[in-house]
């Protein structure tokens, strides 16, 4: 897939929040926009439709948590049908991404910047989105050139 014409939104499942990032018009950037409430996989799976359409996003890159071998753990086939439910509700693509340690690196990006422990917890799952989405838009980019 190469860089659409039109945002993208990036998702990182959590099991208490769901961080959230869209890219800039030009799917050059990855910024945070907050979190959802984890709350259940249905109420979850309407925050995030509700979210991407607010935001019009064309592809959606949901986090995908495999584990440190590579494999497929519990975490990673629920990311699989929670992408798969996602995209037969949005009608739009749904692409699954490599997530390993985007949530360490989103932490001490944070601490790095001097961000307080209260409001790491309230922006890390954010921060993580928009990781996830940065990595996803970069690679689009070093593959079509």
């Amino acid at each position: 897939m190469s860089l659409p014409e039109g945002r993208v939104l990036g998702v990182d499942l959590g099991d208490a929040r769901i961080g959230l990032a869209v890219s800039d018009p030009l799917n050059m950037t990855a910024q945070p926009v907050g979190h959802i409430p984890g709350g259940g996989r249905a109420k979850a799976l309407a925050a995030v439709v509700t979210a991407a359409r607010q935001h019009e996003a064309v592809v959606v890159v949901v986090g995908f948590p495999r584990l440190m071998s590579g494999e497929m753990g519990e975490r990673a086939h629920a990311a699989q049908r929670f992408a798969d439910e996602l995209q037969a509700a949005l009608g739009a693509p749904v692409v699954l991404w490599d997530e390993r340690l985007t949530s360490v690196a989103a932490q001490r990006a944070l601490i790095d910047g001097g961000v307080r422990r209260r409001r790491r917890r309230e922006v890390v799952d954010a921060v993580a989105a928009a990781l996830i989405l940065q990595g996803w838009l970069d690679a689009q980019r070093s593959s079509s050139t």
